[in-house]
């Protein structure tokens, strides 16, 4: 068992706080907010994550995981400090590490003996070097520890899941003393015969941001497949499929749609970009990428207005889904929030239904109509646009739609259905290049 203090209760926070107390550590997750550390617990999770809830009450009603807002005292308390604070987007791409520097003075002047500081948090290659030279100039005492980036790969919807039965562990360290430490932590995993990559702090940190910028251009280039799909007359939905059974390419993160969004590849792309840029390089791909993915979906609102002939104003067009995927209430880079600005802008009213982020996008568009299901944002509707491919609008009862609709027309952003099944029952549908049939 180790003792480990986890530092920020965000997303990668607290499911790795809960993760490695659910490996038979004792965790504290440390936030400075006492309204979120009161609210952990009582048992409430601030964020919509499958599954995490259980994992939390588990661990905290058997005593392995708790909560405080004082840092200084898990910094002097644990062994292990994990660091999963918050790494905005900055200026111009470049990533804002004023909440890690903090983290890092406070360890410096906290820590009583040897500490293992753990980069938890997706930040640019040389951060490990960086929290270094700041715990030292700030250390009260010549207190020996050591920096691990570590980095985390979690999706959003499956990340208990993800951080369970990961495909990889990936820990950056220079000394052997800090590495065996961490191969303790993560020895649960070694009896599922999870890979464990041990390297060097700058080729962990960058492993996390060409993970993340490979599967963000592969999106954007089934992206623009579908485009010439569209414009030649083929099915991206076969096309991709093709491409997916050649053991070299894979099916995953080939479905074509209204482009990526969420908390970590439009972050993430634009980053590497500028760290490239820093070390004298370049990434065009990457950049590339970014720029497809941008106009991916403004050409979401222009499918809309040629689905209703050319003009939106004064009608009422119905999102089904606001998050930026399923199983998830982050709204961060949302196709939604695009979509629903873009058709405001030329005269339409939305109405829009989301299972769970709802909250969250009420904050960011409070000139959207919020109603309780599918079916009324239908009722009445123009136009129904499916934006985020939760399973409840996989099996929509498209009679009840047509008949609560004023006109049957469809604008599936997520090629959920096949097109036939809207036009056998007198729909007109739209897809991401689905050509002709």
């Amino acid at each position: 068992m180790h003792k480990i203090a986890v530092v920020g209760t965000g997303y990668v926070g607290l499911v790795g706080g809960a993760g490695l107390a659910d490996f038979g550590n004792r965790v504290v997750c440390v936030d400075r907010i006492e309204e979120k550390i009161e609210q952990l617990r009582r048992g409430e999770i601030p964020f919509y994550e499958p599954g995490l809830s259980d994992v939390v009450k588990r661990n905290v009603r058997e005593g392995r995981l708790s909560f405080t807002t004082d840092l200084g005292k898990a910094v002097a308390e644990n062994d292990v400090v994990f660091c999963a604070v918050g790494t905005p987007e900055g200026e111009g791409g470049q990533v804002d590490l004023s909440q890690v520097d903090v983290v890092a003075r406070e360890i410096g002047t906290h820590m009583t003996g040897y500490r293992v500081i753990v980069q938890k948090s997706t930040v640019p290659v040389g951060t490990a070097r960086r929290l270094r030279r700041i715990i030292e100039e700030t250390r009260g005492e010549a207190a020996e520890f050591d920096v691990v980036s570590n980095p985390e790969f979690l999706r959003e919807g499956s990340a208990v899941e993800d951080f369970m039965r990961p495909d990889r562990v990936v820990v950056g360290a220079d000394s052997e003393r800090a590495m065996e430490i961490m191969r303790g932590i993560y020895a649960p995993l070694y009896i599922n015969r999870t890979p464990i990559v041990e390297t060097t702090p700058e080729s962990a940190e960058l492993i996390k941001y060409a993970s993340n910028a490979f599967l963000a251009t592969k999106i954007s280039f089934i992206n623009e497949v579908a485009n010439i799909c569209e414009n030649v007359g083929a099915d991206v939905q076969v096309v991709s499929y093709a491409m997916g059974l050649d053991k070299r390419i894979g099916p995953k993160f080939l479905h074509a749609g209204a482009g990526y969004g969420g908390s970590c590849f439009p972050k993430d792309t634009k980053a590497l970009v500028h760290i490239a840029r820093d070390a004298g390089a370049e990434a065009r791909i990457v950049d590339a990428a970014v720029a497809v993915n941008r106009e991916q979906k403004e050409r979401m609102v222009a499918k809309v207005v040629s689905a209703c002939g050319g003009d939106v104003s004064g009608r009422t067009v119905g999102l089904l889904g606001l998050a930026f995927k399923p199983n998830t209430d982050d709204m961060r880079y949302a196709a939604s929030i695009v979509l629903a600005e873009g058709l405001r802008k030329l005269g339409a009213t939305i109405r829009a239904f989301d299972p769970v982020a709802v909250d969250n996008a009420r904050e960011l568009m409070p000139f959207i109509d919020y109603v309780e299901d599918a079916y009324e944002v239908a009722e009445d509707a123009d136009a129904l646009v499916i934006v985020t491919e939760w399973n409840e609008f996989r099996q929509l009862d498209l009679d009840r739609l047509k008949k609560t609709m004023r006109s049957p027309v469809v604008i599936d952003c997520r090629n959920v259905y096949d097109p036939e099944d809207f036009e056998s029952h007198g729909f007109s549908y739209t897809g991401v290049g689905r050509g002709k049939r």
